[in-house]
């Protein structure tokens, strides 16, 4: 078929276009909005699974709620050894900038920029001249607000002052944050800190978090409280009505459908992880000569995007690892089997070590974002099926 009219997406935080099986987190999401627009007290929103199950791209479709209902919004990916000042104050001037043409005092707008320099100027205060940043903010620095140097303390006065000038214009702020698992321990505090005070200010400002499925081990480490401080919603695989949902509906729109067969074929395949659902139905249509799509479509088609796959999404990855990290993953995936969680010390037996011996080599694969702490003594992979792939290149 013409790979042109190819309606499959599989790209890191592409959307699909039919985002099947998140209506729940939407609707849910939806009445978050609606409950802060009317001055209700609303906990901030975690979304938490490994890689590829959709986290960016539901954070993403929230965004465009939040954006659709008039909310000031800003976004920030973070990543391993960055600090928190920078991004946030480029995102929170974002989400202000479409706030402020609606306040009736535009001194007030200008003084929360002036806050908002302060804060974000703070970043490189402490570097030479040629390293500091100067934020692309046209108004004068507010000195005494925002800018002590402690994160926490600065993130809670910057934070209640946007929400206030939200609150004049009848509307809200959503910071969003992907890959909050990267973020450095005092920053993860500090907005622990800061959601605690806004929500007890009824403040309408929230932070929409994503991350892997230790995230909210890392906020329960930074605040004990952090577990009723935030809405958890885990993302997962699709269920099976879901995923041939994400294949039938763009097909249709295409003027092509698929055999029964085929579907039951691309789930086992794809076993209902939406970032596989895209990667196979790219593939499968563009092998396929005319719809029908059926089951020997499917089969010469998986092989294809199965390489494709290995080399893009697992194989860059693996690249990644040092040859001891290497040998951990290998370890782990013949222990764990089915990819799921396993403990440290299975592994350590496995390759005939002593486990502090092994710590260098998980430590190093927690940092590159390879596996994660599922719960103390236990690790699992970040990526599906990553086990399985492993285990096919030791074959």
């Amino acid at each position: 078929m013409d790979p042109v009219r190819n309606p499959y997406a599989p790209g890191a935080g592409q959307r699909p276009p039919e985002l099947a099986g998140r209506e729940k987190q939407i609707d849910a999401f939806d009445v978050v909005l609606e409950r802060i627009s009317r001055g209700r007290p609303e906990r901030s929103v975690m979304l938490t699974g490994l890689r590829g199950v959709g986290k960016t791209v539901l954070l993403n479709k929230l965004r465009s709620a939040a954006i659709a209902r008039k909310w000031g919004t800003g976004k920030i990916e973070a990543r391993p050894g960055q600090e928190l000042r920078r991004p946030l104050s480029s995102a929170l001037h974002m989400a202000v900038r479409e706030v402020a043409p609606a306040h009736r005092d535009p001194e007030q707008v200008e003084r929360f920029l002036g806050v908002l320099k302060s804060f974000a100027l703070r970043a490189t205060a402490d570097k030479g001249m040629r390293e500091r940043w100067q934020p692309g903010i046209d108004v004068p620095a507010v000195k005494g607000r925002a800018d002590s140097g402690d994160i926490e303390i600065d993130l809670v006065e910057l934070l209640l002052d946007a929400a206030e000038l939200a609150r004049d214009v009848g509307v809200g702020i959503a910071v969003f944050i992907d890959e909050m698992q990267d973020l450095a321990t005092d920053d993860v505090s500090a907005i622990c800190g800061a959601c605690h005070e806004l929500s007890q200010d009824g403040a309408p400002l929230i932070v929409v978090g994503a991350g892997l499925p230790h995230l909210p081990a890392v906020l329960s480490a930074s605040r004990s409280y952090s577990e009723r401080l935030f809405a958890y919603h885990r993302i997962d695989r699709l269920d099976r009505e879901s995923a041939d949902r994400a294949l039938t509906v763009p097909a249709e729109w295409e003027d092509v459908e698929f055999e029964q067969d085929a579907l039951d074929a691309l789930y086992s395949a794809a076993d209902g992880y939406p970032y596989f659902v895209q990667a196979y139905g790219k593939v499968v249509w563009d092998q396929a000569a005319t719809s029908p799509i059926t089951t020997g479509d499917v089969r010469v088609a998986s092989p294809l995007a199965e390489d494709e796959l290995a080399v893009g999404f697992f194989g860059s990855r693996y690249e990644r690892a040092t040859p001891a990290e290497r040998e951990y993953m290998r370890a782990m995936a013949d222990v764990a089997g089915d990819d799921g969680q396993v403990a440290t010390a299975l592994i350590a037996k496995e390759l005939d070590r002593k486990p502090a011996s092994l710590s260098p080599a998980r430590d190093g694969l927690i940092k590159k974002g390879l596996i994660y702490s599922a719960e103390r003594g236990a690790i699992g992979f970040t990526v599906p099926h990553f086990g399985r792939y492993l285990r096919a290149q030791a074959d």
